[in-house]
């Protein structure tokens, strides 16, 4: 592993143990086993450091939504994949994305140091409302928005049923973090929980 790598890994695990403002960088540059003069070649300030662990994510997320052949982030395209999902198919995709957000490493602990942090750095705070609730919210509503208006899914406000359809899912996820010896039988319920969705929205013969 390179030394870059291994500052953002040492960065990471203290920022989701300590949160961000109560870490320094002579901290992370300890941890690494360099010296703080060391880790300024590699990386400006925390702040650099940071940005290179949002940028290491987002690789991380792309990689994951390339596996099920979607964008992750542009609804116009992904409504495509999933107009011609089956039930089941909707299903696997839930699966894969939920293991991902609950099992890579650097989503993991970014997810755990915003919620520590969330009362403590304003910033922060609307960067974990943006990024697991507000982004979330405006790539699914697009989606379901584009599966009403070709006949797919049936309803009148987007909006509502992608809050249905998140609000769930983010607090298995939550839940999950938690206590993961409840993994199994909370993502039994997100199963239950695809299919109800599915069930109660689709029109006709779709899905």
């Amino acid at each position: 592993m390179n030394t870059k790598k291994k500052i953002l890994d040492a960065a990471l695990d203290l920022f989701s143990e300590k949160g961000y403002a109560n870490v320094f960088v002579a901290e992370i540059a300890e941890a690494v086993g360099i010296k703080a003069p060391s880790l300024y070649k590699h990386y400006k300030s925390k702040r650099d450091i940071f940005n290179a662990i949002i940028e290491e994510m987002k690789k991380n997320y792309n990689r994951q939504a390339a596996t099920l052949s979607i964008d992750g982030n542009n609804a116009m395209s992904d409504a495509e994949v999933f107009s011609a999902a089956s039930e089941d198919g909707l299903v696997k995709m839930g699966f894969s994305l939920f293991s991902f957000f609950l099992h890579d490493g650097y989503t993991q602990k970014f997810r755990k140091m915003l919620t520590i942090e969330q009362f403590h750095t304003p910033e922060l705070a609307e960067l974990f409302t943006k990024q697991y609730i507000d982004d979330s919210l405006k790539y699914q509503s697009g989606i379901f928005s584009l599966l009403c208006e070709r006949g797919i899914l049936k309803g009148n406000n987007p909006q509502i049923m992608a809050l249905q359809f998140h609000s769930p899912i983010y607090m298995l996820l939550t839940m999950c973090d938690r206590e993961p010896e409840r993994e199994k039988e909370l993502t039994a319920l997100l199963e239950q929980h695809i299919r109800q969705f599915v069930r109660l929205y689709s029109k006709g013969d779709h899905l």
